[in-house]
């Protein structure tokens, strides 16, 4: 289960299940915490598997199976895609770069799979791979005033300005790094990670103290991330190609080989992938759900209400040749729209862009 489960609940805390551990879902009244992530900036403690990579041989080991170029200066970072022979995006992936190893933030749930498929692969090279997920405690923070929320935490260190960048520093007197993100909400985003055991004080110092933030579930993230025009991996992306999921800004189609590139690099030389992935837009509590359009080939992949659109708003692939502005699920009819669905300060390094 998360590691500060106590705490989450004097917070008013429901839970689901994310990955195979509880996780914060929201806090009651929903609509009100996304507006004030929104307005100003809250604190979620973020579900992801955590696997290092130690070892001389590390970053040639991590660099020839991804799909960016890993970084290779201490405190920098990149977002890539372990990809299966067919092209499809096996795990969506954050590579971190320290002194003496590589943390690889995964999908939830997926840091023993992906731990146990590198160990398999290693055979003269100097690498040891392990799941870590239960050592570190992992936040994000997010909001136009995340820059300034962090700051006012932050001792030893100021808030890192460039994306997948981060610095050390310290937070109630306890040693954290602070990350900044391709801001995947359409506001400032950070990633906060430190020891598990520090989880507890981590957290609470990045809702109370200096400025104060607001505490949100993974209702108001995915429906942040859907305004912001950002795909998820367990919905928008496992199993697709990145060319189609509008993803090529997490593949470097210059580097050496890694697996299912031959495909990813023919959909890019081509220029058109087989779908894309568009926003719709229905009518505020449609009772719309994922699942295949009625009108066309395609899926609606993610549905959520829109407190800032008064909409309920959704991902779906459809043909990349599709013209038609409507889609229709389950008999509503929804209005295709240019991404992101809501403007704000920054823009998100996810939204999906074709050619």
């Amino acid at each position: 289960m998360t590691l500060i489960r106590d705490t989450h609940a004097d917070y008013g805390a429901s839970f689901e299940t994310v990955g195979g551990r509880e996780y914060p879902a929201e806090y009651g009244r929903s609509n009100r915490a996304h507006r004030a992530v929104r307005n100003v900036v809250g604190v979620t403690e973020t579900p992801y598997g955590v696997v290092t990579v130690s070892g001389d041989d590390r970053h040639e080991f991590v660099n020839d199976a991804v799909t960016n170029e890993v970084p290779t200066e201490d405190g920098a970072g990149c977002r890539c895609f372990l990809l299966d022979p067919q092209g499809g995006i096996e795990y969506e992936l954050t590579v971190w770069v320290t002194a003496d190893s590589l943390l690889v933030f995964t999908p939830p749930g997926r840091a023993s799979d992906l731990a146990g498929e590198w160990s398999e692969k290693v055979f003269i090279q100097d690498v040891s791979v392990e799941a870590a997920t239960e050592q570190f405690g992992t936040f994000g923070v997010h909001g136009p005033k995340a820059t300034e929320k962090v700051a006012s935490v932050l001792h030893g260190a100021t808030a890192p300005e460039d994306a997948f960048t981060f610095v050390r520093g310290r937070t109630a007197d306890i040693g954290v790094n602070v990350a900044r993100l391709d801001d995947p909400t359409g506001d400032e985003g950070y990633e906060v990670f430190c020891a598990a055991a520090d989880a507890e004080p981590v957290f609470s110092t990045l809702v109370t103290n200096g400025l104060n933030a607001t505490p949100f579930g993974r209702t108001v993230y995915e429906a942040l991330t859907l305004e912001a025009g950002t795909p998820l991996f367990d919905t928008e992306l496992e199993g697709k190609i990145p060319n189609v999921a509008g993803q090529d800004a997490a593949v470097d189609y210059e580097k050496g080989c890694f697996v299912g590139q031959e495909v990813v690099s023919r959909v890019h030389n081509r220029g058109r992938p087989s779908e894309r992935l568009v926003g719709v837009s229905f009518e505020r509590d449609s009772d719309v759900a994922p699942g295949p359009l009625d009108d066309t080939n395609g899926e609606i992949t993610r549905v959520a209400d829109s407190p800032m659109r008064d909409a309920t708003l959704a991902f779906a692939y459809v043909p990349f040749t599709f013209e038609d502005p409507y889609v229709t699920r389950d008999g509503e009819t929804g209005a295709i729209e240019k991404l992101p669905f809501v403007e704000t300060e920054s823009r998100s390094g996810r939204t999906p862009q074709y050619d």
